[in-house]
């Protein structure tokens, strides 16, 4: 391990490593518990979508620390399966429905198209196009979006009306009153008030700092769910088995026919853009505090590496049966633990693939449980804000409109569409009236065309 990993080369250990790897584990596990959460009702089996969860994971994770010597975990991505779940379960109601075997297909594509703008440096290139106050507004509305999801799933929010049409219309839902579009849900509501339980559990001890606590909370409030008889371990547990049933596995289960005659160009493009700064900021942050952009030259070797991994990770989640797979913001725990190298991300990788034969258990967590989990995971994308630069307008007004739209139209697309056409907007004319400094603003020509595509959509196929 010495010689392969080069663990006194980066200064590390055997166990330093290791621990690292537990560390990492710990605090991203709560996928096992949530994707399933997020994707099943979207109609896949909940036992297809955890195999899923943990194969993707275990195999990725092992692969970027085997073949990159890196300390960063891959696993379904947040957010994005979101976007997976919203997307098929949104198009039912049209004459067109999108369904699994399509979604999945598009994931496959937008990974198949990573692997292209890898190997030819066009994704390193697409990197600088996009203002770096944009990126985090990206990551800050994802996590929004996110925070929504688990709001609303945990009961603590409610919508009293479904679109601007029906307040014109007096279309009001009583509960709230008739100026309310969202409100509180009800305390007297048991999933409700346990969901509250588990944020405050959570936020305890990530306070504290204890190493995994989005887990331990997740652990902590299903305890609390059986002692006080919301889960019923006996009914849960009669008739599972413990190894694993990969019979259930949706593997390679695309519909390339559907996907051509619906046309998921938006969504293909919409899971290869978010992917793309998602992995970016994850990779060069994680690659930063580990210290591995020490020397500039080799780190973006392994940084380039490394996305390549990830983009395999992208297709073959979706060969598995899950949304997309990236790499996780959590990893950057391992590395405050001292994971310095790829030993890090094996260890991280066995424990997901032993979670396997952990189903039965996983299957017990509550629904409020995983709900505060994402909203949790909303706060912690949330602290990217403090990386815009919301005193100049020309970044702030695209920025905001990235963040806002992405939660209140329910679709990541929306918010990252309109953040490009007005920064594109806006900072043409700075740079045209001479309101910016020189080269202050710059605009890429790859944004010129992707603002093109974006209007020539919204043109064309309106909203949808």
């Amino acid at each position: 391990m010495e010689r392969f990993f080069r663990l006194k080369e980066h200064g590390t250990n055997v166990r330093t490593e290791i621990m690292a790897g537990l560390t990492t584990f710990m605090t991203m596990a709560y996928i096992l518990a949530v994707n399933p959460i997020v994707l099943s009702p979207t109609g896949m089996d909940w036992t297809s979508i955890f195999l899923a969860t943990a194969l993707a994971a275990g195999i990725f994770t092992i692969a970027m620390g085997l073949f990159v010597n890196f300390p960063v975990a891959l696993a379904p991505g947040m957010g994005l399966n979101a976007y997976f779940a919203s997307t098929v379960i949104a198009s039912q109601a049209t004459d067109q429905p999108i369904s699994v075997s399509m979604a999945l297909t598009a994931v496959f594509i937008s990974g198949i198209i990573f692997i292209i703008l890898t190997v030819t440096q066009v994704r390193q290139m697409l990197l600088t196009a996009v203002p770096d106050s944009l990126k985090h507004a990206i990551t800050v509305g994802i996590g929004l979006f996110i925070t929504i999801i688990g709001l609303k799933n945990s009961g603590l929010l409610t919508v009293a009306v479904t679109s601007f049409n029906d307040i014109k219309a007096g279309a009001y839902t009583d509960v709230g009153g008739a100026e309310t579009v969202i409100h509180l849900g009800s305390l007297h509501n048991e999933n409700v008030i346990l969901t509250i339980v588990a944020l405050l559990l959570i936020a305890i001890l990530m306070v504290v700092r204890v190493p995994g606590a989005i887990l331990w909370g997740i652990l902590g409030t299903t305890a609390i769910a059986i002692i006080t008889g919301q889960v019923d371990v006996k009914k849960q547990l009669t008739g599972q088995t413990w190894a694993p049933d990969f019979s259930k596995l949706n593997f390679f289960d695309f519909d390339f026919a559907g996907v051509m005659e619906v046309g998921l160009v938006t969504v293909i493009l919409t899971f290869t853009f978010v992917e793309l700064f998602d992995t970016f900021g994850t990779l060069v942050g994680t690659a930063n505090r580990a210290g591995i952009m020490k020397d500039p030259v080799q780190g973006k070797k392994r940084v380039g590496k490394a996305m390549f991994v990830d983009a395999i990770g992208v297709s073959g989640g979706a060969m598995l049966g899950t949304s997309t797979v990236t790499a996780y913001v959590e990893s950057a725990a391992g590395v405050a633990q001292g994971g310095r190298t790829g030993l890090t991300s094996v260890t991280t990788g066995i424990c997901f693939l032993l979670a396997l034969f952990l189903s039965p258990i996983v299957a017990l967590v509550p629904g409020p449980a995983t709900a505060a989990a994402l909203i949790i995971v909303g706060v912690l994308m949330m602290q990217s804000v403090k990386e815009i630069d919301f005193s100049d307008m020309v970044y702030a007004i695209p920025s905001f409109f990235t963040i806002v739209l992405m939660p209140f139209t329910y679709n990541i697309a929306n918010g990252i569409s309109f953040g490009i056409v007005f920064y594109v907007v806006l900072a043409s004319l700075a740079n045209a009236t001479g309101r910016g400094e020189k080269g202050k603003y710059t605009v890429h020509p790859l944004m010129w065309i992707l603002a093109v595509l974006i209007v020539a959509r919204f043109i064309f196929l309106g909203g949808e």
